[in-house]
């Protein structure tokens, strides 16, 4: 069996059933994950579908069209991202009716982590659409594993507000969490949440990544104290995955 034969009867959900997929029936919306830094981990049913999709919706047209190049694909392209969401969903929802395939790609990683794809997903469920996931390559998964941290149980937390006092009472609601606590972070704002979260949890332990998979992938452990001294010297580049240790203490130093 190929993978397009696989893939073509792999079950998957629609609303509250399960749907089966025959040669007859192929699945018309694909979330496909991508790679976040090294090409080299794109997947072969990524390749197949990205192949033999009608159209691939792109979070970055420019940035899905250097991937499409690289692997020699050739597919129309449909811009969706965070400023035309709402406005796009409709159009794909119609596509999806008249029997297109759609890949929908973000720039890294897996739609609607932190990135544009829960609207979608949602119109699909709401319109009985047949879809399915294409998983591949993670940073929170791979920082997670990376940070020398308990990895059994975590909260993904995503992007922080920018607002100092929204950021810390964001922070504020995992503070008795025993789960390992996993953020993104822009390279403007790494230093200002770093002292934030020294100021809300106290001087856990903590890793901070960057460049993952890639050449100079880099990921520094310590305290949340060692770490804001760290990138106060070293100006940081690129975005962060931030992975912060539970709350397995009660000795820890809140600074409040």
């Amino acid at each position: 069996m190929n993978d397009k034969q696989y893939h073509d009867i792999l079950p998957t959900w629609n609303g509250n059933q399960p749907v089966e997929y025959s040669r007859n029936q192929p699945v018309m919306l694909y979330l496909v994950s991508t790679p976040i830094g090294n090409l080299g981990d794109i997947t072969l049913r990524a390749l197949t579908v990205l192949k033999e999709v009608d159209f691939v919706v792109s979070e970055d047209t420019r940035k899905t069209g250097h991937l499409l190049s690289h692997f020699e694909i050739k597919k129309p392209q449909i811009s969706f991202h965070a400023y035309n969401e709402q406005k796009v969903v409709g159009r794909l929802i119609n596509l999806l009716q008249d029997g297109k395939s759609i890949a929908m790609v973000t720039n890294a990683g897996s739609p609607s982590i932190s990135d544009p794809g829960y609207l979608l997903v949602r119109a699909c469920i709401d319109e009985n659409i047949p879809m399915t996931i294409v998983p591949g390559p993670s940073a929170l998964i791979a920082a997670m594993i990376l940070s020398g941290l308990p990895a059994h149980s975590f909260t993904f937390r995503g992007f922080a507000p920018r607002k100092p006092g929204q950021r810390e009472n964001f922070l504020r609601v995992d503070r008795e969490s025993p789960h390992s606590l996993i953020f993104y972070e822009s390279p403007f704002r790494l230093v200002a949440f770093l002292q934030a979260a020294l100021k809300i949890f106290g001087d856990r332990q903590a890793a901070v990544a960057n460049d993952l998979t890639k050449m100079f992938e880099a990921v520094q452990r310590g305290s949340i104290s060692e770490l804001v001294q760290f990138f106060s010297q070293n100006e940081p580049r690129g975005e962060y995955t931030i992975v912060i240790a539970g709350n397995s203490t009660r000795d820890q130093k809140v600074q409040e």
